[in-house]
């Protein structure tokens, strides 16, 4: 069903994961997407799977750590697509072996730039939807085999940030409810995406990894591209300020 039709939406961290996964249901629900990355080809690639099924879709490659070039994309997502109704701020990295301070900027800096620079600019457009993606670790923090019994330093950064973007999550919904602009967020527990892949690759990782969700299993990126749709629509029309967890019972517990 085309809940999108003639929506254009804005996903970062578009080159692969729930990114990817997130732009092809969106354009299979009629929105034309704008699939940015720092990671161009990967953006490029999701791009054409799009074009080829037919939808409308162009490529951009954004830092969202820099904030000009997040800025820039929202102007260049209207001139390039006609419009501008959905951001997706999804981008993002996995805590270790990348050290707080990049980790921050990543994971909540750069969703602070789409936020920052999005909200008020669909608020001038008459208003839209913004999606961040958080984590279970913004709901929770991590525990067992995940981390290491001294925190380390990545790891200590990623739910420090997870949890930074639930809170500008609801920070955000309350300032621009009544200029039409809605905001949530999504918290996934684990999924099969590249960033889960050092823990999946751990002898008895996938096993230890599906034992903390009641549900017995990972999730599936396509998974959370069905909630961020859902949440991008009308459907969603009466939700603001959520984190909504689409995580297999994770935080259930």
């Amino acid at each position: 069903m085309a809940k999108l039709q003639d929506k254009v939406a804005l996903i970062t961290g578009a080159g692969s994961g729930i990114g990817r996964e997130s732009a092809l249901r969106m354009a299979e629900d009629g929105a034309a997407v704008m699939c940015a990355d720092r990671d161009f080809a990967g953006a490029e690639t999701t791009a054409g799977i799009i074009q080829n099924r037919g939808g409308r879709a162009g490529v951009l490659q954004v830092d969202v750590a820099v904030e000009s070039q997040v800025r820039e994309a929202l102007d260049t997502t209207v001139s390039e697509l006609g419009g501008l109704d959905v951001i997706f701020n999804n981008a993002g990295i996995g805590g270790a072996g990348y050290g707080w301070e990049q980790t921050i900027a990543v994971n909540l800096t750069g969703v602070y730039h789409g936020l920052f620079h999005g909200a008020p600019f669909l608020a001038a457009r008459g208003g839209g939807v913004i999606i961040n993606t958080a984590s279970v670790a913004g709901l929770v923090g991590l525990t067992g085999r995940v981390v290491a019994d001294e925190l380390p330093e990545g790891a200590g950064a990623y739910v420090a940030a997870k949890h930074g973007v639930a809170g500008l999550t609801k920070q955000y919904a309350v300032t621009f409810g009544t200029r039409g602009v809605r905001v949530n967020a999504i918290a996934p527990g684990y999924i099969v995406t590249p960033m889960t892949d050092p823990v999946r690759e751990l002898e008895g990782g996938v096993e230890y990894l599906e034992s903390l969700h009641p549900l017995g299993r990972l999730g599936q990126p396509e998974e959370i591209a069905a909630a961020a749709a859902f949440l991008a629509s009308d459907d969603a029309s009466f939700i603001t300020g959520v984190v909504l967890p689409v995580d297999g019972g994770y935080t259930a517990r």
